[in-house]
Parts: C-alpha cells; structure tokens; sequence
C-alpha cells in the first residue's frame, strides 16, 4: 500500500503540487491518502484511483506499478523536437494526422 502513495507522493513533486492540494483539485477527502498511507485503510477506492490517474494523466495501472512508462504530449514533442523548440497547436495537430495516416497505411 504504501507503494502506491509512494509514487502519488513522487508524482506531487514532480508536478510541483503538494498531497492537500492534489486532494482539493481531485475533491478527494485529505484524510483518504493519509488513512491509506498509515494503513488505516487497505486501499483506495477505484473513483480515487481515477481521479488522480486522470489528474497526472497516467493510466490507474501505472498507480498500482503495472505501467512504468508516463508518456505525455510535452515528453513526445521534446522527443521529436528537442525541448527549445516551440511546436505550434498546427504543427502538432499535422503531426498527429500524419501519425493516423501512417497507423492505417500500415494496417496497426
């Protein structure tokens, strides 16, 4: 259990926000993560889950160490682009049709 507040607590830091904050953006009760992680409670509910999976844009699998990979938009465009390069929502978006053509060129 405390595994996964572990790496909720690892991805507060890296997202600069803190446990209380991230409980008030996701309207979870603070006390449910506090409970969790002293082991008053055995685990988290699956809306819990959710809300903070949507909240860092990871999958619920990664929360409960399944997925160890956290690929965002920004992680592909510095990728692809380098991280001093500003890509334009027009850029993307052709990037992304391209992307699409590709997958059905290629039958994946």
């Amino acid at each position: 259990m405390v595994f996964v507040y572990d790496l909720i607590e690892e991805l507060c830091k890296k997202n600069k926000i803190t446990i209380t904050a991230l409980c008030r953006e996701c309207n979870i009760p603070r006390s449910t993560l506090t409970d969790y992680k002293m082991g008053r409670i055995k685990s988290l509910s699956a809306d819990t889950l959710c809300k903070i999976a949507d909240y860092f844009n990871v999958g619920v699998g990664y929360l409960c160490g399944e997925e160890h990979i956290i690929v965002t938009e920004q992680a592909v465009k510095v990728a692809l682009f380098g991280d001093d390069f500003n890509v334009s929502d027009e850029m993307w978006s052709e990037l992304c049709h391209y992307a699409e053509f590709l997958k059905q060129k290629y039958g994946n």
